[in-house]
């Protein structure tokens, strides 16, 4: 590997770990004033926490020897020891920390969901045991050899594609949010405008750092190719899809609601992003920015579901991750440069990308349903009401967001 792959690699992977305070900033102006410190925790819990269990066993577990193996042996190189001594140490620690990045970003999502009610011990331990049995399992099964790698192959179809997440990052991240979501419940009078972001310059610069993270998100793999032939084409569909997505979700609002937000325009932006992110190596400016369209406007139309539905996801992170997930891995079997349907392909390509969007997002929802509860039911998962109403950050934290003194 040469200098420019390895200097590629670190900035990439910074970039990236870069994303999850974005994804703070961007949670916390949404939520409450008295519950931004909360937010900003979990998110920042989950960068210590993923950290230490990848390097110890999750990176391990991200690679399988065959198509149908679960995940790798956690305790086959616990450490790394054998990896950090080995020749190609210097290439296989950058696929280490590159690939820690995804890990944590993709349990941070899931936060967005329980804002404002959820204890932050109970979201730990939930964090690790999801990350464990969900996000390293599935990274294999997408990009370590798994069976959604391999599922092409297995049916003598196109493989599935999914360059940087959208299965294995936004659709197992949104189902896992949608299913904390129904165990934790609805917050004290839960309805449409019951809570106005309590600073929306703090969701902007989340949004910001989010869009400018991700073109390491995107195109940090690069850093594996000789030359990195596919980076232009990934920054500009990076760009375009994500721009069109804002576009397209504040023309929504405008005839929805009669007016444009910021707040919508940063959601616009996120709904874009996520949607080209498995898709920006595979198709042209011209369909990536179609697909920003379509992303934007459905997932502007997505958030509201909660509301007519009865399930609290605070955030929005299932209409936004999930479905945003949904749209992106699905649009490459219409439109993926030489396979897909209405591009040179047929149903081939579509039918892979279905398989693998709806076995992740099953295989998430019941897992994360499951341990959610068990949390809720022994240690509980949610604070009292009480403790909601007030407001959560000096209760679980002893903190406040803002200190204002009288001078």
């Amino acid at each position: 590997m040469d200098s420019g792959n390895i200097a590629w690699a670190v900035t990439a992977s910074a970039l990236v770990l870069f994303m999850t305070p974005g994804v703070a900033f961007f949670y916390g102006g949404l939520v409450k004033a008295k519950s931004v410190v909360s937010m900003m925790m979990m998110s920042f819990g989950a960068m210590g926490l993923i950290s230490v269990l990848w390097v110890l066993y999750g990176f391990n577990m991200s690679a399988v020897g065959s198509a149908w193996e679960f995940s790798g042996n956690p305790f086959a190189d616990f450490g790394l020891a054998s990896l950090a001594s080995g020749e190609s140490a210097n290439a296989d620690l950058l696929g280490v920390i590159f690939g820690a990045t995804f890990a944590i970003i993709t349990v941070a999502l899931i936060s967005g969901a329980i804002a404002d009610r959820a204890k932050f011990g109970a979201w730990m331990i939930f964090a690790g045991i999801w990350a464990t049995l969900v996000y390293f399992p599935v990274a294999a099964w997408v990009w370590g050899g798994g069976w959604i790698l391999s599922l092409g192959d297995t049916l003598g179809l196109p493989g599935v594609i999914d360059y940087a997440g959208g299965t294995a990052v936004h659709i197992n991240a949104g189902a896992a949010a949608l299913a904390l979501a129904l165990v934790l419940g609805k917050r004290v009078g839960f309805q449409k405008g019951m809570d106005k972001p309590h600073n929306v310059p703090l969701t902007l610069l989340g949004a910001s750092i989010l869009w400018f993270g991700w073109f390491g998100f995107n195109a940090g793999a690069e850093f594996l190719a000789e030359g990195m032939p596919g980076v232009g084409l990934i920054a500009v569909n990076t760009l375009v899809a994500t721009a069109a997505a804002i576009l397209a979700w504040m023309v929504v609002e405008k005839i929805k609601d009669g007016k444009p937000t910021s707040v919508g325009a940063a959601s616009g932006a996120v709904a874009g992003l996520v949607a080209i992110t498995p898709a920006c190596a595979n198709l042209t400016p011209g369909w990536a920015t179609v697909l920003g369209v379509v992303a934007g406007a459905v997932c502007a139309i997505a958030v509201e579901l909660k509301f007519k539905w009865g399930f609290d996801d605070s955030l929005d992170v299932v209409g936004i991750h999930l479905v945003g997930g949904l749209i992106g891995t699905l649009y490459l079997g219409f439109f993926a440069t030489g396979t897909g349907l209405f591009v040179g392909g047929d149903a081939g390509q579509l039918a892979v990308q279905a398989i693998a969007a709806v076995g992740v997002l099953l295989y998430s929802f019941i897992v994360a349903f499951v341990v959610g509860f068990a949390i809720e039911k022994t240690i509980g998962f949610r604070v009292k009401n009480e403790d909601e109403l007030a407001g959560i950050d000096t209760i679980v934290h002893g903190e406040e967001g803002y200190k204002l003194e009288s001078v």
